[in-house]
Formats: C-alpha cells, sequence, structure tokens
C-alpha cells in the first residue's frame, strides 16, 4: 500500500485474468477511510485484502465503500466489506441495479435468445455457447450486494474528510461510470475511463444489441478534456497513476478511430459479420473470456460506424453483416 496524496491510499488487487490486477484507493474520511472500489469476489483477492487488513491498514476505521462501476473487478468485494465493517454503499443507481440484476439472475446471458445474438453475427452455436458460459463466468464473481445503498450523481459534492470531490460521470465502458474529482488538488479517482497504456474496454452485450457505447465513451472523453485540467494527477481503475490527461484523451480517440478506419477497409468490398471483424482488430490466440470482450468491442465499433452512416447492415439466412455504406 502506498501514499499517493496525503490522506490517499493505493493498492493493488490480483485479478485471475490477463489485466491481472485492480487499483483500490483509501481516502481519509471524517471518522476512518472510505474505500474505493474492492477487488473480485474470490479466494485470492480475499487473501489479498486480509493481507491489508491485518498488515498496513491494522487498526484503521473505515466509513464507506464507493463503487465507480457495476463490473466484478470493481463491485465484487462490496457487500462483503459493508457487512464486514458495517459501512454504507455509495455508488450510481445505474451501477447497483446492474449489479444486483446480475446477482439475482447469474444465468440470464446463457438464455436461448441470446445465444441466437452471438450466431446472428457470425458465430457458431458451439462458440456461441461457450461465450454465454464460460466467457461471462466472471461475473458471477460479486459478493450479495447490501439491500439498500446510497446514491450518487453527476453534479453531486462527495466530501471526505477534508476534500470536497466533485461527482463526474462517464458512459461507454460502464452505465453512469462514476469519477471523483478533488479541484483544489487537481486529482481525478477515474475509475476506467482512462487508463494509462491500455484503452478500457468499449463493449456492445446482447441485450442492448443497438446500441453506440463507443460514442458515449468518445463523448466522455471530450467532456474531461473540456472541463479537467491537463496537469490533473489521474488515479485510474487499473495500471499506474498518470498525468497529461489531455493527451490521453487524445491517445484514446486515435486509438478508436484507427480501429474504424481499419474496419471500413475490410468491408469496402464485402459484407463481414462482427465474428469475421474480431481477427481484424485483435491477433493471436484468445481464449473464451478474452474473445467475449473481443467479440463486444469489435461490435461497438460496427455499432458506432452504423451509427455515423459509415457502414450498413444487411442480413442473409439469418446472419447480418455490415458493409460500406
Amino acid at each position: 500500500m502506498q501514499q499517493v496524496a496525503p490522506g490517499l491510499l493505493w493498492a493493488q488487487i490480483p485479478l485471475p485474468f490477463q489485466l491481472d490486477h485492480v487499483n483500490v484507493y483509501l481516502i481519509e474520511d471524517i471518522g476512518g477511510w472510505a474505500i474505493l472500489d474492492t477487488g473480485i469476489d474470490n479466494d485470492r483477492a480475499r487473501t489479498a485484502w486480509e493481507a491489508l487488513l491485518t498488515g498496513p491498514l491494522a487498526g484503521f476505521k473505515f466509513t464507506k465503500v464507493i463503487a465507480t462501476h457495476y463490473h466484478p473487478d470493481h463491485i465484487g468485494l462490496a457487500g462483503w466489506m459493508c457487512e464486514r465493517f458495517d459501512v454504507p454503499l455509495l455508488t450510481s443507481q445505474s451501477s447497483y441495479l446492474g449489479c444486483l440484476n446480475i446477482a439475482l439472475n447469474p444465468g440470464a446471458l446463457e438464455a436461448a435468445f441470446y445465444q441466437d445474438f452471438y450466431k446472428e453475427h457470425g458465430l457458431t452455436a458451439e462458440m456461441a455457447k461457450l461465450i454465454s458460459g464460460r466467457g461471462h463466468s466472471y461475473l458471477r464473481m460479486i459478493s450479495p450486494l447490501p439491500l439498500t445503498f446510497k446514491r450518487i450523481v453527476a453534479g453531486d459534492t462527495l466530501t471526505l474528510g477534508a476534500r470536497a470531490f466533485d461527482v463526474l460521470s462517464g458512459d461507454g465502458h460502464a452505465p453512469e461510470q462514476i469519477m471523483l474529482y478533488s479541484a483544489e488538488d487537481k486529482l481525478l479517482l477515474a475509475a476506467d475511463q482512462v487508463i494509462a497504456t491500455v484503452s478500457p474496454n468499449i463493449s456492445v452485450w446482447a441485450p442492448d444489441p443497438d446500441g453506440d457505447p463507443l460514442g458515449l465513451y468518445l463523448r466522455s472523453l471530450a467532456a474531461l478534456e473540456r472541463t479537467l485540467p491537463e496537469d490533473t494527477l489521474v488515479l485510474p481503475g487499473h495500471r499506474l497513476p498518470f498525468r497529461r490527461l489531455h493527451e490521453r484523451c487524445r491517445e484514446l480517440t486515435a486509438h478508436h478511430e484507427e480501429r474504424c478506419l481499419r474496419i471500413a477497409g475490410a468491408c469496402r468490398t464485402e459484407a463481414k459479420t462482427v465474428a469475421d471483424i474480431v481477427p481484424v482488430l485483435f491477433k493471436g490466440t484468445l481464449d473464451p473470456h478474452q474473445f467475449t470482450f473481443a467479440f463486444s468491442e469489435a461490435h461497438a465499433h460496427v455499432n458506432h460506424m452504423v451509427e455515423r452512416g459509415e457502414l450498413t447492415w444487411c442480413a442473409k439466412d439469418g446472419i447480418r453483416r455490415v458493409i460500406a455504406a
């Protein structure tokens, strides 16, 4: 555990994926410390927390758990912590309800309707079943949520100890993802909205097949660049803290535009399914978990290009493809 600013501590909790950690933060509060994000619910993550709680955090009191968004690597242990420390959960309404929906019906994405979604976009029945099952297995790695939560909304001011944080909201990676900005310190707890060296996953999921999460993400990046200073200290949900916020926002925007150009080239003369487009964007062998994210991100780029009028859908024999408009 390291101090990254006065009254603000940072640690990394292991994940069972290629992106092998999530950043968690402790913010000094009145009467104790607020925990921001938690890690996924598995034995290794709980063991890591036990090592912190009996080591550098021994004797600490805790006041609340803040979950930036509903992905299990950020909210997975929130229920466990709220019960253990008898503290409230603070998060956005979208995060609470999205997580609760998964927890109450963890097998929903294995339904035949959703498997058909993957098949109509070019996957075999076997692969569609694999993605719906093993590919989404990480979604079940969530401890039961508290029965109540305190909603935080963009535009709010959240006071933690001596700091007043502006509550910001981003979209595209996760609906209504919460970020906290301290204007006095020029410090942004950015969750997964802006990360150094990697691009956050932007995905279309079966329940929202025609959504444009990439458009929402690019809009959120533009808002951060427009409203926050370039020399903000960014504390992200993964990898290392960094500065140069505007430059990173522009890099991420350029990254997604370059991917759209690749797709445009592949679809210029021949219609392609989303499954056909995955190897255009992602090289090498992907395990089911990685392929799930790769397929969903390819779909996000396709939907965004359809929204911009660059691609158009065509269907034949129950299979949907896109071609240059």
